[in-house]
C-alpha cells in the first residue's frame, strides 16, 4: 500500500475522462450492504460457518441523499483529527496492542531486542515487519470461534533504518537475509483470555518469508521457462492486502515486488520489464550483495513475483501456491465471493497510477472443481474493467486467441497473457484508474466498492483534480446482482478531501479524509475505510492536508451517506489490514510503519529512530514498531454501534 510511482504509459481512457455525467455526491446504485460473517474450514471435514445476522443496532436516523429517512448504522461519536503520537479510538472503546513486530511466534522463541540486534534467524521466528492485510480464522463454529482462532497477516516491506542497528548503509548479505525474514506472512494463534487478547502457542504458528519454498499452479506452472532462475522457487515479497476463500485458505497479494531488483550492469530492460516498474536501481541496494536480485545475473527472478499466493493456515507443512490464473500485476487485495451459480469470483486492483481493476471468474462451481481434485483458482477467466460514459461498464476477458491477444499480434499463449497481464489489459482497452487498491464486496447485495487512492489521470468533470491528491471511492453493481456477470453499472460513492481546498468535496469538517485505501464491509453493512495519506503530504497546508491529521479508520453507512472517523493512528503510520471476529465484538486493525519519515515532523535515523514516533512501546531506548491492535467496546457489543 505504500505509494508507488509507476505510471501506465498507454493512451487507454481514464475513468475521469468518461465519467463526467455520472457523479453526484454519494449517489447509490441501490441495494443494501451486508456481508457473510467470517467462518471457514479449519481442517478436513470441519465446517466453521457462522451466518451473519444483518440489522442495525442503532436507532438514530439521518437523511439520505435520496431523501429517504433511514436508520444510521454508526452509533459511535466521531473522533476528531489528531496529529499526536498516539492511537486514538472512539469514546467507549478500548484498543489493545497485540502482536507488534518482533513478537516471538512461540513463548520459547527469541525475544525482541529493542536495539534491532535480532539476527535473521531470530527474525524468522518472530512476527514480521510492517503489518498489512489480515484475516481472522475462527477456531470453532458458534461463540467459541469469536474467542480464539488464527490471525494471518501480511508484512509488506522493510525499513532498514529500524530493522538494522546501523541502518541501510552499508548494505550487507546479513541485512538482506534479515529483510527477507521480516517479509511475507505470519500465522499466529490468538485467544481472548479474561477479556484480553493474547498470542498463544500453537503448532499452527509459523512464518512464511522471502525464502520459504513456493509452488506455481495454473497456466504458468513451476517448470515454465519464464520462471527458470538460479534456484528453486522461493519466497513471497511485498505482501500488501489479502483475501480468503470459502474453502478456508488465505490469499496474500504481492504488490510492489519490483523494489528489491536492480543491477549495475549494462543491460537493456524489455518493454514488459519496464511496464512493471523494474529499473536498474533498487530501493535498498539488495542487488549489490545478493545475486538473486541482480537483473543481470538472475533475469527471470522477477517473473516469480506479482502473483496471488494461496496459503493453508491449518496445515503448517503445506507449501504456499502462487495461483497464476489470477494474473501478474501489483495486486492490492483479492476480494473473493461466489457468483450466483457457485463459481468463484476474485476482484483485485493493480496499485499503480493509471492501472486497472480486474476480476477472475471460475469456469464451474468451485465445489465441482474441488470434487475433482482441482483448485478453483486454476480454472477460470481473468477480466479487466472498462468503464463507459453512460454509467455502464464491461468486463473484458484476457484470453489468448480472443480480440487482440492472438499469436499473430505477439501473444504466444495464455501463460504469456498472464505473465504480461498489464500489457494484455492495455491491448483490450481497459480503463485507466487513479491507483485502484482495495475492493470490498457483498455477494448477495451486489455492491462492489473500490478505493482509488490518488493519481494523475484528470482533470475532468468527475474529478477536476490533477493530481488527484485526495482520491475517491467508486461503486459497481454487477448486472442482475451476479458477481459472475460480464457487465456492470457504476457510480462514485464519495470524493475524499477537504472542502476548504476543494468545493467538490462534501464531507463535514470533522470527517474529512484523504487517500482511501483499505476497505471492509461488516455483516451489518458498515463500510470501514482505512487511509494511506503519504507522509510527504500529511499536515501540510500546501498539499491540502493540514486539517486531516494522521491516517485514520473511518466507518460509512452507504444508505445514509454518514461517514465518521473511528480511529486515528500514531505519527508516520498508515492504517492497513482489518478483520472482525464472527460476533463482531473484536475488530483487529494493523498499524503499519509508525515513525516513518514525515515532512511535517522529521526523519528517523539509526541513531534516533524515535524522531517521528515511539509508538507503541514508548521505550526511551527503543524504536517504533508496526502492530496489530484489538479493539473492543467497553461493556461488550458490536463494533461500530
Amino acid at each position: 500500500m505504500t505509494e508507488e510511482s509507476t505510471e501506465n504509459p498507454t493512451q487507454n481512457p481514464t475513468l475521469q475522462e468518461i465519467a463526467g455525467r455520472r457523479v453526484s455526491r454519494r449517489v447509490l446504485l441501490g441495494g443494501g450492504l451486508a456481508v457473510a460473517a467470517a467462518g471457514f474450514i479449519a481442517g478436513p471435514g470441519r465446517q466453521l460457518f457462522d451466518s451473519a445476522r444483518p440489522g442495525p443496532s442503532d436507532t438514530r436516523s439521518t437523511q439520505s441523499t435520496e431523501g429517504d429517512q433511514k436508520t444510521s448504522l454508526l452509533g459511535f461519536e466521531a473522533v476528531a483529527p489528531s496529529s499526536e503520537d498516539a492511537l486514538v479510538v472512539a469514546r467507549g472503546y478500548t484498543a489493545q496492542v497485540l502482536i507488534p513486530w518482533g513478537t516471538p511466534l512461540l513463548s520459547s522463541g527469541p525475544a525482541w531486542k529493542n536495539d534491532a540486534s535480532n539476527t535473521a534467524a531470530e527474525q524468522a521466528q518472530q512476527i514480521g515487519m510492517h503489518h498489512d492485510g489480515m484475516h481472522f480464522f475462527p477456531s470453532a463454529p458458534g461463540p467459541a470461534g469469536s474467542s480464539s482462532g488464527l490471525l494471518v497477516l501480511n508484512h509488506e516491506y522493510v525499513d532498514h533504518t529500524f530493522l538494522s542497528p546501523d541502518g541501510p548503509t552499508p548494505m550487507t548479505a546479513d541485512k538482506v537475509r534479515k529483510g527477507l525474514a521480516a517479509l511475507g506472512v505470519s500465522v499466529v494463534a490468538v485467544a481472548l483470555v479474561d477479556g484480553v487478547w493474547r498470542a498463544v502457542d500453537s503448532p499452527l504458528n509459523r512464518r512464511i518469508t522471502g525464502t520459504t519454498p513456493m509452488m506455481f499452479s495454473g497456466p504458468v506452472p513451476s517448470n515454465h521457462p519464464a520462471l527458470a532462475a538460479n534456484h528453486a522457487p522461493m519466497g513471497t515479497l511485498n505482501n500488501c492486502a489479502n483475501g480468503h476463500t470459502p474453502w478456508g485458505t488465505y490469499l496474500t497479494c504481492e504488490e510492489n515486488w519490483d523494489g528489491p531488483f536492480g543491477t549495475s550492469a549494462r543491460i537493456s530492460l524489455t518493454k514488459a520489464e519496464q511496464r512493471y516498474g523494474l529499473s536498474k536501481g533498487d530501493e535498498n541496494g539488495w542487488h549489490t550483495v545478493d545475486p538473486r536480485f541482480d537483473l543481470a545475473k538472475n533475469r527471470n527472478e522477477p517473473n516469480r513475483f506479482g502473483w496471488v499466493v494461496e496459503i493453508n493456515p491449518t496445515d503448517p507443512e503445506s507449501t504456499p501456491i502462487k495461483r497464476t490464473a489470477l494474473g501478474r500485476i501489483k495486486h492490492e487485495n483479492a476480494a473473493t465471493v461466489e457468483a450466483q451459480d457457485g463459481r468463484i469470483v476474485v476482484y483485485t486492483g493493480d496499485d499503480s497510477n493509471g492501472e486497472y481493476l480486474y476480476k477472475f471468474v471460475g469456469t464451474r462451481p468451485w465445489r465441482d472443481h474441488q470434487a475433482q481434485g482441482q483448485s478453483p483458482l486454476d480454472h477460470g477467466v481473468l477480466h479487466a474493467a472498462r468503464f463507459g460514459d453512460d454509467g455502464q461498464g464491461a468486463w473484458l476477458p484476457l484470453v489468448h486467441g480472443r480480440g487482440p491477444l492472438t499469436t499473430a499480434k505477439g501473444w504466444a499463449d495464455q501463460a504469456d497473457v498472464l505473465l504480461r497481464t498489464r500489457q494484455a489489459a492495455d491491448a483490450v482497452g481497459a480503463t485507466k484508474l487513479d491507483r485502484p487498491e482495495w475492493v470490498a464486496v457483498h455477494p448477495a447485495g451486489g455492491e462492489v466498492f473500490v478505493t482509488l487512492t490518488n493519481g494523475s489521470n484528470g482533470p475532468t468533470p468527475i474529478n477536476p483534480r490533477k493530481p488527484n491528491t485526495y482520491g475517491h471511492i467508486v461503486r459497481l453493481r454487477e448486472a442482475n446482482g451476479d458477481q459472475g456477470a460480464e457487465a456492470f453499472a457504476w457510480d462514485i460513492f464519495v470524493l475524499a478531501g477537504d472542502p476548504k481546498y476543494d468545493s467538490a468535496v462534501k464531507l463535514e469538517s470533522a470527517d474529512v479524509f484523504g487517500s482511501p485505501d483499505g476497505l471492509v464491509v461488516d455483516p451489518d453493512g458498515r463500510l470501514w475505510i482505512a487511509t494511506d495519506v503519504s507522509n510527504s503530504s500529511l499536515q501540510r497546508a500546501d498539499r491540502g492536508y493540514d486539517r486531516i491529521g494522521n491516517n485514520a479508520l473511518l466507518a460509512a453507512h452507504p444508505a445514509t451517506g454518514d461517514i465518521r472517523r473511528f480511529l486515528v493512528g500514531p505519527r508516520g503510520c498508515e492504517i492497513t489490514g482489518m478483520t472482525l471476529t464472527p460476533d463482531q465484538e473484536t475488530l483487529f486493525v494493523n498499524i503499519q510503519h509508525p515513525g516513518e519519515a514525515t515532512n511535517a515532523v522529521g526523519t528517523p535515523t539509526p541513531a534516533n529512530p524515535r524522531a517521528v514516533s515511539n509508538w507503541p512501546d514508548f521505550d526511551p531506548a527503543g524504536r517504533p514498531r508496526a502492530a496489530t491492535v484489538a479493539i473492543r467496546k467497553e461493556g461488550g457489543g458490536k463494533i461500530g454501534t
